[in-house]
């Protein structure tokens, strides 16, 4: 095993920190790739993954994932290379991004959804050496995209489809040969990836995680969940967000030596017939899926016997809704509240249904610290809603390359200041009132209205924007863009037709334009968005006319 050595722009825990958690076994020295390998000699023929009618055995995932190791070993990528990951939920995936730890390059984990302006900046930020994306998912082409990006990125040498790569290095060269003239296994404290935050200014920030602090988060998530051999998971939300992959996820279910399945999309029509096909055992959606299951389940006859366990977080689920998932899908509610940076807390199995309906769970580890403070980072009465603020042996000390925000994010101490608005049970329990930070949470994807207010700046008629939530029944927010023009007001469909030819991704443009001629202020002379928010929710109840 090689030498650790840290990836400049990481803010890594102070060493006696980080001897604590050794000592306390939460961080075992083992690499992602390695958990793989040692499950591959253990189960062998077991099967670890199924995509479509394509189904992996524990070995042959292994064996793929040397390949795809040496593969990119060729082209070049090495030890702490950035590669920026783009797939949807297919094998390749897996085989790409523990090809990556096997090497000790990064993966850059973006999502589906990411457009032209998201995977510039994250090869930019990250000086991403590689790209590996689909031929095309959903309707969209990544290869135009790869097109579009490749010219602003000095960096990035190679672009890596699977499918029709085109002009591009096609995704089975690297699968060609089977020499293992590979480096030695990178250490266990290294960065292992970089996900990506939620974000409430600007673009999403980079998330070092390593082998070791993930890997704790994956064992502890699989344990609580009491995943086994026999537990199947099907993954139905987008592969690389942190929920479906280590919350036990995808990650715990390998860990646990039990299998995956995964949905090209969240749909009761993709996914009951999966259910019952592969005979799934656990999955995780975010609210507004969860209702859109249970509506369906309600309405059709689909053998879904087998469920064991619902995941659900992203969001809050309401009480209303917690109360339905027994009675209609006969399985287990699990409350889940989480963020890439850290932090996750579960609901248990011996939780009663108060708690079960009404929190978030309550975190993973007994050395997760919870400080809940007021405005003026003062600890609040027990029982009483304020700021979260976390540190802990999964939860990261600082962004990538993000020195001046993590003076904001981050106390002087290594707490992470979350942006949730919380309150804590006497039972330890979490309940999640709300968000201080200037973010969107349109059905578990985070919007950062900062951002999006300055792609709007940039049209021409625009003086002005500011944008904020409003109400949604099914997503439970959607984004709603407060516009003063500069001259004509332009129509609402030019200014989305303007965001998505700049790149942005769907999720982010706008659901609803409102031209004003003026903002609220607050006393201060900020704008006041609160009041906005109010005046939009005002209006589609109808109290306001449009």
């Amino acid at each position: 095993m090689s030498e650790s050595r840290h990836l400049q722009g990481w803010v890594p825990w102070p060493d006696d920190v980080a001897r604590r958690y050794r000592a306390k076994g939460y961080w075992i020295g083992q690499t992602l790739e390695q958990l793989l390998a040692e499950r591959a000699d253990v189960l062998g023929g077991r099967i670890a993954l199924v995509c479509g009618e394509r189904r992996f055995s524990y070995a042959q995932l292994h064996r793929h994932v040397l390949q795809a190791a040496n593969g990119f070993h060729r082209l070049g990528i090495r030890a702490q290379d950035r590669v920026v990951v783009q797939l949807p939920n297919i094998a390749e995936f897996f085989v790409a991004c523990f090809a990556l730890f096997r090497l000790g390059a990064l993966p850059v984990l973006a999502l589906p959804a990411h457009r032209q302006a998201e995977i510039t900046h994250f090869c930019q930020l990250s000086d991403a050496r590689a790209y590996v994306c689909a031929d095309h998912d959903a309707g969209f082409d990544y290869r135009v995209l790869a097109r579009d990006v490749q010219p602003a990125c000095p960096a990035l040498r190679h672009v890596i489809v699977v499918g029709d790569a085109q002009e591009f290095c096609p995704w089975t060269s690297l699968l060609e040969h089977d020499g293992w003239a590979l480096p030695p296994s990178p250490a266990a404290s290294e960065v292992a990836f970089l996900q990506l935050s939620g974000g409430s200014t600007g673009l999403p920030k980079l998330i070092p995680r390593t082998h070791d602090d993930y890997l704790y988060s994956v064992r502890a998530s699989a344990d609580i969940c009491a995943l086994t051999h026999n537990s199947v998971y099907l993954c139905a939300l987008p592969v690389s967000h942190n929920f479906p992959l280590s919350s036990p996820g995808t990650l715990g279910t390998l860990y646990a030596g039990g299998r995956v399945v995964l949905a090209p999309r969240p749909t009761p029509d993709e996914c009951f017939p999966l259910i019952k096909r592969e005979r799934v055992t656990l999955t995780a959606l975010v609210p507004p899926l969860a209702m859109l299951w249970l509506d369906a389940a309600r309405k059709r006859d689909d053998d879904l016997s087998s469920l064991q366990l619902l995941q659900v977080g992203g969001a809050r689920l309401s009480a209303e809704a917690a109360a339905r998932v027994k009675p209609i899908l006969r399985c287990r509610l699990q409350q889940v509240f989480g963020m890439a940076e850290g932090l996750v807390n579960y609901t248990r199995a011996d939780d009663d249904d108060v708690l079960l309906h009404n929190t978030q769970g309550r975190p993973i580890s007994p050395d997760d610290e919870i400080r809940i403070v007021d405005d003026d980072d003062q600890p609040v009465a027990p029982g009483c809603s304020g700021h979260l603020l976390t540190r802990g042996p999964y939860t990261i000390r600082g962004y990538y390359r993000a020195q001046e925000h993590n003076l904001r994010a981050f106390t002087a101490d290594g707490f992470y200041r979350s942006g949730d608005i919380v309150r804590q049970m006497p039972s330890g329990h979490l309940v999640v009132e709300g968000r201080s930070k200037d973010q969107i949470n349109r059905g578990g994807e985070k919007i950062a209205a900062e951002e999006v207010e300055n792609y709007l700046l940039a049209h021409p008629a625009v003086h002005d924007v500011a944008l904020v939530a409003m109400p949604d029944a099914h997503l439970g927010e959607k984004s709603c863009a407060f516009v003063i023009a500069q001259g004509t007001p332009p129509r609402a469909i030019d200014l989305q037709r303007f965001l998505r030819e700049r790149g942005v991704a769907p999720y982010k443009i706008p659901d609803r334009i409102e031209f004003v001629d003026r903002f609220p202020k607050t006393s201060v002379g900020k704008v006041n968005k609160r009041a906005l928010r109010e005046q939009i929710a005002r209006r589609l109840q109808g109290v306001i006319p449009s």
